[in-house]
This record gives C-alpha cells, sequence and structure tokens, in this order.
C-alpha cells in the first residue's frame, strides 16, 4: 500500500493511475491479481443479469453468478474505493477502460462451448448487458468523484480477429465465421453510446480496424505505433482530419530497457511526417502513451513507463518538428 501526506491508503496501482500521469489519470487494472482481475474477468464483472464462471477452457455463461464472478465484481469494487479516496477533491479528465464487446464475445464460452460470438442472438444480449453495465459504471466513477470529465476506453485487441474470421472454434481445430463490418460497428457503437462519456477505443492487434472504430463512434483512436506502417496512413489521416485524436504507444508495456527519450519520439515524428500535416497540429492531435496495458509491467517500470509517456509529451509540445 501506499501513504498519501493526509494519511490515506490505497492499492499502489491506483497511486501510479492518479500520480504519475497527471494528464490523464485513470482507474488501473491489475490483472496479477488473479482470477477476475484479468481483462475478460473484469469485463464480465460489468454484464448485467448475464452471469459468468470460470471454467477450465476459459469464462463461460453460467445460470447463476458463482464465486469466480464475485471475485470479479469485489476486486472491481475494491478498485473504486481504491479510486475514490486517491482521486478526492479532484477535477478533470479520468479514464477508465473495459474489455469491449467484440473482445468479451470472443473469449467468453457459451452454455455448450463455443465462443459467444458463434450465435448472433447471445451477442446481441451481451452487447446490450455490456451497455447496461457500463452506464452503471461511469455514473458510479461520477458519484465518488464528482469532478472527473470521464473518458470511456473501450479495449477490442480481438476485433482484428473478429473480422477476417480468426476466432478459434471450441474444438481448435477450426475457425468461427467473419462478423460483418456494419454489425460490429453497431455493437461497438452501442456500449460508446451508453456511457455518455469521451469515447476512445484501443486495438493493439496489428492492422487495426480504425475506419470501423471512428464509423463507431471513437472519438479517440489508442494503437500500437509499431504494428502500423504506411497502409494506415490513409485512414490515420481521415481521423485526424475529422477531429479524432490519436492515442499512439510508443514505449514499450513491459519491462526492457528503455532506449534514450529520441528514440521514442522518433517513431511519432516519422508518422506524423508521414501523414503530412501541419508539424504545429501534432500535440493538440497526437496522445503519447505505452504500446499496451502495463498489466505485465513491474510497479517500478510501470512509473518509468509512464514518466517516458510525459517527457516525449513535453518535448513534441516544445519541439514537434525536430
Amino acid at each position: 500500500m501506499e501513504t498519501t501526506e493526509s494519511g490515506r491508503r490505497w492499492a499502489p496501482g491506483t497511486a501510479t493511475g492518479i500520480g504519475e500521469l497527471p494528464d490523464l489519470p485513470h482507474l488501473p487494472e491489475l490483472a496479477d491479481r488473479g482470477v477476475g482481475a484479468d481483462l475478460i474477468g473484469r469485463g464480465a464483472a460489468f454484464l448485467v443479469d448475464l452471469p459468468v464462471d470460470l471454467q477450465p477452457s476459459g469464462w463461460r455463461l453460467v445460470p447463476r453468478p458463482g464465486r469466480d464472478l464475485r471475485r470479479a465484481v469485489d476486486l472491481l469494487a475494491r478498485d473504486l474505493d481504491a479510486l475514490e479516496e486517491a482521486a478526492d477533491g479532484y477535477v478533470g479528465p479520468l479514464k477508465v477502460q473495459v474489455a469491449g464487446p467484440w473482445t468479451l464475445a470472443s473469449a467468453v464460452e457459451l452454455h455448450y462451448g463455443d465462443k459467444v460470438v458463434a450465435d448472433p442472438g447471445a451477442v446481441r444480449d451481451l452487447g446490450q448487458s455490456l451497455a447496461e453495465g457500463v452506464r452503471r459504471h461511469v455514473a458510479d466513477v461520477r458519484r465518488r468523484v464528482p469532478g472527473a470529465d470521464v473518458v470511456l476506453q473501450v479495449d477490442e485487441p480481438s476485433l482484428p480477429s473478429v473480422l477476417s474470421g480468426r476466432v478459434p472454434t471450441a474444438s481448435g481445430f477450426g475457425t468461427l465465421a467473419p462478423v460483418e463490418k456494419s454489425t460490429v460497428e453497431a455493437g461497438l457503437r452501442e456500449v460508446l453510446e451508453a456511457a455518455e462519456a469521451f469515447p476512445a477505443v484501443h486495438c493493439c492487434a496489428a492492422r487495426p480496424p480504425l475506419d470501423v472504430l471512428r464509423a463507431a463512434g471513437a472519438r479517440a483512436l489508442s494503437v500500437d505505433s509499431g504494428l502500423l506502417g504506411e497502409r494506415d496512413d490513409e485512414t490515420l489521416g481521415t481521423a485526424v482530419e475529422a477531429g479524432v485524436a490519436l492515442w499512439v504507444g510508443v514505449v514499450p508495456s513491459v519491462d526492457t530497457v528503455l532506449s534514450d527519450l529520441a528514440g521514442s519520439v522518433a517513431p511519432v515524428r516519422r508518422m506524423w511526417r508521414r501523414l503530412g500535416f501541419d508539424p504545429a497540429m501534432l500535440p493538440e492531435s497526437v496522445v503519447v502513451t505505452p504500446t499496451c496495458g502495463l498489466a505485465g509491467a513491474s510497479p517500478a517500470y510501470a512509473r518509468a513507463a509512464l514518466r517516458r509517456c510525459r517527457e516525449v509529451g513535453r518535448v513534441l509540445r516544445e519541439d514537434p518538428e525536430g
């Protein structure tokens, strides 16, 4: 635990999320705590009237809540209590995140064992349940931190697999049919709109479907710069022209020896030059982030990575063109 000058105590991850990233404080996901703290388990905790349980093959829809779901809900409640203490008196943007409907649908199993994404009716039920849960969650955060301007980040790392038909069947010997873009867009939009918060979508996979994310209503696109190439420039440029912010991951999200500051700045400048926009627009259009979540990083490295993000952002504000 960490202690403030006033004597309050909270989980280290929450203290880091509030204190080490002053430009965008956030409620962290601390996945190393085990069952229910992982991306899918926490996402399942948001589902309303759609209980899940952990089976040997993964999370599965079940008739009634069990121990695993209760643990996931309890962990979320503890984190919100810690946030309420850590952010006492805070005014400004505050980011919360949740697994997106398509990432959940590609991971959670139906009662009979295949993935939810295989059943359009189940997908619809899951999306509606998640949207209601996210709405309640954001309202709870606003109640606990009245000065918060909530930013909702929906994490969709599995979305490219859903669109391209690469989600494995229960047997593992085949893959499920791809889902049409219009269906994906509608399902994602339902969750983004439910919260009535600033909507951002994170996709750390290669070839993120940026056009789909933007069409669904995302006003910020969070991507790994190392997985972007010239093939993505057109959709990136269209997003910038439409006023969508780019959250560009340039700092590794797992423990490593960080390159020098110039090495972290260079990928952002190269991307911006490829897009052909005025360098003066860069500081207002780009937010520097880790390449993905920091759940696999040590506390010391997580702090170092967030400090590096701030340092890169400062350099780009002072000298965007280099």
